[in-house]
């Protein structure tokens, strides 16, 4: 990723979690669980996505669609933060809110797969189906990289961006945006993916270098 990118990415995911530290505030003074959070969050976007399904009926069902997918995301992206507050962070807890992060998004990528589908467009369907396994490429590497005890979020493409992405792109729906939100997130994805592995293997090599410098250095 380019300087630029880099400074981009630092400075939005800093007023990130400016917001998100003042909503958990307050969510910390409720009776509010991280499960709650995180059972809620799903169940929006599971809504969202089968309201999106039925967007031949009206126009306007994408714009619902794409407002409770977005706040059932957010719903789904605070819970960590809440658990952090509390002190409640488990393993168990941190492995289910990671997998409840891909449900959420699938269900959404479902529907837009079975929506382009009745529409005809075959390479918009072909773009969702890459796309979704792109995003699951992207949590898999940080997580793989993260077990190694190296840094895995790297590239434009985590979680965050692309809720952005398929919200614009069902908000959009009506007036054609699905196939292209959906290369978006495609490319994204997949680049994301890409840079995650190259960045594995410069720490790797990295960490080889260093240990091998070590050795040299304490002679035989």
């Amino acid at each position: 990723m380019s300087d630029s990118l880099t400074r981009f990415k630092d400075a939005y995911t800093d007023e990130v979690r400016r917001v998100a530290t003042s909503s958990i505030n307050h969510l910390g003074r409720t009776r509010l669980t991280p499960t709650m959070l995180t059972t809620a969050g799903v169940a929006l976007c599971a809504v969202a996505s089968v309201i999106a399904y039925f967007e031949h009926k009206a126009w306007w069902l994408f714009l619902v669609s794409a407002a409770i997918f977005a706040f059932g995301s957010i719903l789904d992206i605070l819970d960590g933060a809440l658990a952090r507050t509390r002190d409640l962070v488990t393993p168990f807890g941190a492995f289910l809110d990671s997998m409840v992060d891909r449900i959420g998004e699938a269900f959404m990528l479902g529907a837009i797969a079975l929506v382009l589908m009745r529409d005809g467009n075959e390479w918009g369907v072909a773009l969702t189906i890459t796309a979704l396994t792109g995003s699951v490429l992207v949590s898999y590497t940080r997580a793989k990289a993260e077990l190694l005890g190296l840094k895995g979020d790297v590239g434009l493409g985590s979680r965050a961006e692309r809720v952005v992405v398929i919200t614009i792109g069902v908000a959009l729906g009506s007036v054609g945006a699905l196939p292209w939100a959906m290369l978006v997130l495609t490319a994204t994805a997949w680049i994301t993916a890409v840079q995650r592995v190259l960045s594995v293997r410069s720490q790797l090599n990295a960490s080889c270098s260093s240990l091998q410098h070590d050795k040299d250095k304490g002679g035989p």
